[in-house]
């Protein structure tokens, strides 16, 4: 591509200011800078977090992206945001439980099951939306993905049933409030990598999450990485990074 556009400026065909435009790493909308090389340094493209922005700066994100990349992800966005969003970009779809704006120029591609999987395992119904936005993040990366829901602790048997499944993924990434003890059971039983992903459920000792996130950090089962509470979509992320490791040595 370098080439290409050099010789169209040594012919005349394409002005130097022109030439700069078509070179640069990232395009300045005033009030953002959006990373059109995002997807060559790191293997994804740029991935817009929704809240904080008004539905106009996410929209002019989102369009600048789009011009230059397969699939668009918007996370942590409001129903009444997505709705004004889509207004200007219908062809977005919107998963309310996830709280994420997506769309796809064409399907995404993902490695045959037989290769390996990425498994989101929720401890509690009402950690549904942070694992949702783990799973649905990490198909848009191009994983395949199991969802293994309302397997906590306080019903430990529900786990013991899906304990192949479990075992056979490639990595994991486990989704808890309350006390945050389930990434360490399932650490115990994997030999895989284990992404724990605490959540600001839970009563008022819990401290927002905070009580969780301290259980995982002080797991005693080897293997495990944690993230910030509620992120979903970092936990994904990680497990997308060892996916893709995964299949490229497979």
């Amino acid at each position: 591509m370098l080439e290409e556009i050099l010789k169209q400026v040594q012919t005349g065909d394409l002005s130097v200011g022109e030439a700069k435009k078509k070179l640069a790493t990232y395009e300045d909308l005033g009030f953002a800078k959006v990373d059109h090389h995002r997807k060559k340094r790191q293997g994804f493209s740029e991935i817009v977090f929704g809240e904080g922005k008004s539905a106009e700066q996410i929209t002019s994100i989102i369009l600048a992206l789009r011009e230059k990349n397969n699939n668009v992800l918007v996370t942590r966005i409001s129903k009444e945001k997505a709705k004004q969003v889509i207004q200007a970009c219908p062809e977005f779809q919107y998963h309310e439980i996830a709280q994420i704006l997506l769309w796809k120029d064409k399907p995404i591609t993902v490695a045959n099951e037989s290769q390996g999987y990425v498994s989101i395992i929720c401890a509690g119904t009402s950690d549904l939306r942070v694992a949702e936005e783990a799973a649905i993040t990490a198909e848009a990366l191009g994983c395949n993905v199991h969802r293994i829901y309302d397997v906590g602790v306080a019903g430990i048997h529900r786990l013991f049933d899906h304990y192949e499944e479990i075992q056979q993924a490639t990595v994991s990434v486990v989704v808890a409030g309350m006390e945050g003890a389930l990434p360490s059971v399932i650490g115990g039983l994997v030999s895989h990598p284990v992404i724990a992903v605490p959540t600001s459920v839970g009563y008022g000792a819990n401290f927002h999450g905070l009580s969780a996130l301290l259980t995982m950090l002080n797991s005693c089962a080897s293997g495990i990485s944690v993230v910030n509470i509620d992120n979903g979509f970092g936990g994904a992320y990680n497990a997308a990074l060892i996916y893709q490791l995964a299949q490229e040595r497979g």
